[in-house]
């Protein structure tokens, strides 16, 4: 696929204010698409770098255009508004970025009833709410691409690689977490089917290992980062899978590595 596939198509990515978001943001924007760079941080935390509007200054000064909108992915309003601001400024929404997510990694009996209520919140009932708010303007404007961002802990249980001791064996946490991941990868594949006949395309992608961001590095300020994968083999999978409606790849759940070896990209 080259870069001229996205020309003119109009993105939304979510949770795009830093991290593996921001570098998903960079790569549709380079590829030719407008971009919609939605999260809620707006103005610069002391904890964490990166605003949405950071993300859109660097689109811009590489040539691209961007729009910056606040959206809290908790609140239905705030999704729709976010969608409603993307028409208002470009017209269309061709490919939607459902990345905005949570962790949540206590062990089972020490978990609150919060604690999971807030990732099934972020990572599952959000992009149902995302993907409900964007299928009609697809469907009308003949097709599209939907990407859910997913998890090795759909399919995996955590383990010790998120602290210092690599002889404690596996750790069993993150239950939340990776329910909410395997609940999304069977929604993916349950949209594909039913939206395919519209010409959308629904995937699920996930990186092979951990991802170093700068939510992780403040969430894990023990755990060893040298094996861990960057962000851009995810940016790099989702300029491909952008590029799909119905007629190409849909319904997969792929990692980013084995699909960013196979294709060269």
């Amino acid at each position: 696929m080259t870069e001229a596939s996205l020309q003119d198509k109009v993105a939304i990515v979510t949770g795009a204010s830093r991290g593996i978001g921001k570098a998903m943001a960079l790569g549709l924007a380079e590829a030719g698409a407008s971009v919609v760079v939605a999260a809620r941080t707006a103005e610069p935390r002391g904890t964490l770098p990166g605003t949405i509007h950071e993300t859109v200054a660097e689109i811009e000064t590489a040539g691209g255009r961007a729009l910056a909108v606040t959206c809290n992915v908790r609140e239905e309003e705030s999704i729709r508004e976010m969608v409603n601001r993307t028409l208002d400024e470009f017209g269309a929404v061709d490919v939607l970025v459902n990345n905005a997510g949570i962790g949540g990694y206590a062990p089972f009996l020490q978990m609150t009833l919060r604690e999971w209520d807030l990732n099934m919140a972020i990572n599952l009932r959000a992009p149902f709410i995302a993907c409900q708010a964007v299928a009609p303007i697809m469907i009308e404007q003949g097709g599209g691409s939907i990407v859910n961002v997913s998890s090795h802990a759909a399919t995996n249980i955590f383990s010790s690689t998120l602290g210092e001791d690599h002889d404690a064996g596996i750790a069993i946490i993150g239950q939340a977490y990776g329910a909410s991941k395997a609940a999304l990868e069977r929604l993916t594949w349950g949209l594909a089917a039913e939206l395919g006949p519209h010409n959308i395309a629904v995937n699920a992608l996930k990186p092979l290992r951990p991802v170093a961001t700068e939510g992780f590095r403040f969430q894990r300020p023990d755990a060893d980062f040298s094996t861990w994968a960057t962000p851009e083999d995810m940016a790099k999978a989702t300029v491909y899978l952008a590029g799909q409606d119905a007629r190409g790849l849909t319904g997969a759940i792929v990692t980013a590595e084995e699909l960013v070896r196979r294709l060269g990209l």
